[in-house]
């Protein structure tokens, strides 16, 4: 099993802090998540609605002509390399490790790149994953260059896939508009913006074809009725989301200019985390643990990517940098 952010009870175990005393910064989950509405009774007791509602809001929440609800990307993740005979599959890393750990299981040959790919090189390829802004990195590809990199690729029956995450707070960089494109697959969630991890929810964008051969896969209800609810509610909610946009890209820069200010320069950052690469990457994670923050630690690239803190967590994250030596802004302002 790979490892994933968020696995507080591995941490609570390692340092001895007790659950309720960490600040989880691990996931890029949105610290202030979308208020659950009440669920009536008849969504626990009934079969989920299959009467597109959701559908079609999400589809003009995306701007997409064509999408299949799934259980979160990981769903989705699982199914595609099942819709392809075995084949060449290149990710663009470092990225989110799912990805390709799918294709692997299902026999396909994965390799990974680790710049972005020339046009030419796409004719050895038929299938290219990224994830755009990228986890853990955030590098950004503008939508242009993705179009070109599919029409190449579909050329010659070639996929892309682009895991679209974290994309809710730049929504003009997304190609979702584009999904109904023969190859090319979009991947988006409530997990990540909407702060709805839990609820499993997401969608696979693409043309009707292979959403029905996806479809066969998955069965039906593959999100529960309760979770169906929750995110129309979300995807509707138009006024929260333009809060939400403002509010976290304000704090992302605030939480930038506290990591910089400790010395701790980053490198890159989205509207839902910060990535840096310090000298000591690893020393510090384990130094921030022991004062019961938690962080992501990548070891194969000497990375930390740090979340957004909870209202109260901001002062909790700024005094352990305090202590620890690391800050040298103790006038940061909450």
């Amino acid at each position: 099993m790979l490892e994933h952010g968020g696995n507080l009870h591995h941490a609570s175990q390692q340092y001895g802090i007790s659950l309720a005393d960490w600040l989880d910064l691990s996931t890029g989950i949105n610290p202030h998540g979308y208020p659950v509405p009440d669920i009536p009774t008849a969504a626990w007791q009934r079969l989920p609605e299959t009467d597109q509602q959701l559908e079609d809001i999400a589809a003009h929440y995306y701007g997409a002509q064509h999408l299949l609800t799934t259980a979160g990307s990981q769903a989705a993740i699982q199914t595609l390399p099942r819709l392809r005979a075995t084949c060449r599959v290149s990710f663009l890393g470092p990225m989110y490790a799912e990805h390709a750990h799918a294709w692997r299981q299902q026999g396909h040959h994965v390799s990974e790149l680790l710049h972005l790919p020339e046009t030419s090189e796409l004719a050895n390829i038929d299938v290219l994953i990224l994830c755009n802004p990228n986890n853990p990195t955030a590098r950004l590809i503008p939508p242009e260059t993705l179009l070109i990199w599919h029409q190449a690729l579909a050329q010659h029956g070639g996929w892309l896939i682009v895991d679209e995450a974290f994309m809710d707070t730049t929504p003009e960089h997304s190609v979702a508009a584009f999904s109904h494109l023969p190859c090319l697959i979009i991947l988006r969630s409530l997990g990540k913006f909407f702060g709805l991890a839990g609820a499993r929810i997401g969608f696979l964008l693409a043309d009707p074809t292979l959403l029905r051969s996806a479809a066969d896969i998955l069965g039906p209800w593959p999100v529960t009725g309760p979770a169906r609810i929750v995110a129309q509610a979300a995807l509707a909610d138009v006024s929260w989301q333009e809060q939400n946009r403002a509010r976290l890209i304000k704090e992302s820069q605030q939480l930038a200019t506290l990591l910089q200010g400790s010395g701790l320069d980053t490198l890159n950052g989205c509207a839902l985390f910060q990535w840096l690469k310090p000298d000591h990457a690893e020393d510090q994670h384990r130094q921030l643990a022991s004062r019961g923050i938690w962080t992501r630690h990548f070891p194969a690239q000497q990375g930390l990517r740090i979340g957004l803190p909870t209202i109260e967590g901001w002062s909790k994250l700024r005094q352990a940098l305090l202590a620890l030596g690391l800050a040298d802004s103790p006038q940061f302002s909450d």
